[in-house]
């Protein structure tokens, strides 16, 4: 795997683990996603909302996603503006062949 795209594959991979049960529900999941990773620093507010919402539906189940969504945030942080851009990039093109597929 390509250094460059070493830290997406990483944060894609603990994205896998949080996102279903924090996305769900949610009218339209990759808007959400995109909301989070659209401006030079993870949207932590957004994403606590996401998650406050969801400890009200299934408080089990969102315990472990608050440390997991924390660290995904740092993750994010870290990444240089082109690899943050080219992970929007990946988000929309996931959307797009979601949209296709139905």
């Amino acid at each position: 795997m390509s250094p460059r795209l070493e830290p997406i594959h990483h944060l894609a991979q603990q994205s896998r683990v949080f996102a279903p049960v924090l996305l769900a529900g949610a009218d339209d999941p990759h808007a959400e996603l995109l909301a989070m990773v659209w401006g030079p620093r993870f949207d932590r507010e957004h994403a606590l909302g996401l998650w406050a919402r969801l400890s009200q539906r299934q408080p089990g189940e969102a315990v472990p996603v608050l440390p997991a969504l924390l660290s995904a945030a740092d993750r994010f942080d870290a990444l240089g503006a082109p690899v943050q851009q080219r992970l929007r990039r990946l988000i929309v093109r996931h959307q797009t062949l979601g949209a296709v597929a139905m």
